[in-house]
């Protein structure tokens, strides 16, 4: 009998010392390709019990990233924070040794907090936009960023993330440089790598400038003046006294359901691999939270890094982040009248269909990316592209006078958000979603993996979607073989093929044996079921 969405148990829990002491003594066997350096979509991930996040390591992302920011010509000042991970606070204390060997200014919290993800990509931005020093730095003197954290993974793993002068993820070619450097260092003994073992940071209140911010950007006049009683769980995450200043300042009736913090999560209830993983979106991991859901009128709920939202009302539960965005987008491009009136809705292609129906009920342009919040940035800086989501439970979107907000994804954002949209309708957004499907349809969404070998992974994420030779898919013709977004024209590392009333997404996994199959139909699940089983047909039929 599956233990998701049960209490943990003493036998789930890492062992910290066990995991501390490897990531100060053990050396990467840079023969072994998972204990190399490799950034995936957000960022260098692993656990020092696999060799694969270890001082060694950081040591050399950190030289790596100093020389690639100099490369750039970037001097001015480096954000840093890290969230409650256990590996974060030894990573952290690397990074900073490395930068100040190189004579890299580095801003730490100066409340000795953990930094949420988007309360480093907003630092970045304040900075660069002149609110910091009081005018606009020169492209030389711009500053940038790292963030410590491997999101909602489980408590083994660590994380370390780059982000540039424009607040986002770095892009492909950034981390790619960095990769290839940061290994030829470890290759190297880290003889080049510069350390200075007294690092003395400067100070930053990445606390109070977030939370100060967020009128700019809601309407928590409307939501104090509800009534509203919320309740937020940061799950154990960097979001915890975030909250709890939002309550104060703001004058909410908010309170922080547990703020409990523990680098072995054991209050978490299990993920559906009966794993300790932080995912606001999984039911089973927000078990215990959906289980208070009638003790709120709304109920949310952040993973460790604050960059993922959970929604969960009375009258529906834990929403699924599709239904979610497709309601937050309907909502905000109808209460932002400032907002540009040409500005898009941004969302990755395997988010659901009913974002399209919604964006074109709106009259907007859709812009559809690949996976990777890295391709909404441009769009979030100029205002051209106002909301950008994944599917994953990503999202951030630009102030109500449309300038940059955050360029990464802000969980803490998309929970206010909730609250501000059932303060103004009356309504919950799970109701607003059933209006939704009144109007356009009740689709039925699900991700599952399928069986590949290293080779046809490979083959997938270069995969021609002109190599497709199936014209129907579950009984209805063909109408897109898609192997580029149509948003940017940007590869998608994979396929994704459609018809009328139902598609599919084929991605390789980054670190398992497996592909990844995201399908929608707006049929039934029956429907579904049969996309999916044709889709793994089609798709190794093109791998053969």
């Amino acid at each position: 009998m599956s233990r998701a969405g049960t209490p943990a148990q003493p036998n789930d829990l890492i062992d910290l010392d066990a995991l501390l002491g490897a990531y100060a003594d053990r050396v990467p066997d840079l023969d072994d390709p998972a204990q190399r350096v490799a950034f995936g979509t957000s960022g260098h991930r692993g656990s020092s019990l696999d060799g694969a996040f270890t001082d060694t390591h950081i040591a050399a992302i950190t030289q790596a990233i100093v020389e690639y920011r100099a490369s750039q010509g970037i001097g001015g000042p480096l954000f840093i924070g890290a969230d409650t991970h256990a590996l974060s606070a030894p990573a952290l204390r690397t990074a900073l040794e490395v930068l100040a060997g190189n004579g890299v200014t580095a801003l730490v919290d100066a409340n000795d907090d953990w930094v949420p993800t988007p309360a480093l990509s907003h630092a970045i931005i304040r900075y660069n936009a002149g609110g910091v020093t009081g005018s606009v730095p020169t492209p030389a003197a711009r500053a940038d960023g790292i963030v410590i954290t491997p999101s909602h993974n489980p408590p083994r793993d660590g994380g370390f993330k780059y982000n540039p002068p424009h607040g986002g993820p770095a892009d492909s070619d950034a981390t790619g440089w960095i990769a290839e450097r940061a290994n030829a260092l470890i290759a190297g003994g880290n003889r080049a790598v510069r350390r200075d073992a007294r690092p003395a940071p400067e100070r930053y209140d990445y606390r109070e400038h977030y939370v100060a911010d967020l009128a700019s950007i809601l309407d928590l006049d409307a939501v104090r003046a509800s009534g509203l009683r919320l309740g937020a769980d940061p799950l154990g995450g960097a979001s915890v006294s975030y909250w709890a200043l939002i309550a104060e300042r703001y004058g909410l009736d908010l309170t922080v359901v547990n703020p409990t913090v523990d680098p072995r999560w054991a209050f978490m209830t299990l993920d559906w691999d009966e794993r300790i993983r932080m995912d606001p979106s999984s039911p089973s991991a927000m078990a215990s939270v959906v289980a208070r859901r009638h003790d709120f009128d709304l109920l949310t709920g952040n993973d460790a890094d604050a960059d993922r939202h959970g929604i969960v009302t009375p009258d529906g539960g834990l929403m699924n982040p599709n239904h979610y965005l497709a309601v937050a987008i309907d909502y905000l491009y109808r209460h932002r009248p400032d907002w540009r009136a040409d500005a898009a809705i941004g969302k990755t292609l395997v988010s659901s269909t009913m974002i399209d129906h919604v964006a074109s009920s709106l009259g907007r342009r859709l812009w559809e990316v690949p996976v990777g919040f890295k391709w909404f940035v441009p769009g979030l800086i100029d205002g051209s592209v106002a909301f950008g989501g994944e599917e994953s439970a990503g999202a951030s979107f630009v102030r109500r006078d449309g300038t940059a907000w955050t360029t990464d994804k802000d969980g803490i954002l998309l929970a206010l958000l909730a609250a501000e949209i059932t303060a103004v309708t009356g309504r919950t957004p799970s109701s607003l979603y059933a209006d939704l499907t009144g109007r356009f349809g009740t689709p039925v969404y699900e991700r599952v993996d399928a069986a590949a070998t290293a080779a046809q992974k490979a083959a997938l994420s270069k995969l021609d979607g002109a190599a497709i030779t199936a014209d129907a898919l579950a009984g209805d013709p063909i109408t897109a073989r898609l192997s580029a977004a149509p948003g940017n024209g940007a590869a998608i590392g994979g396929v994704k093929v459609v018809t009328e009333r139902a598609w599919f997404a084929a991605r390789p996994s980054g670190t398992e044996n497996v592909y990844k199959i995201y399908a929608e139909s707006f049929v039934d699940e029956a429907h579904l079921r049969r996309v999916q089983v044709e889709a793994k047909e089609i798709v190794d039929a093109a791998l053969a």
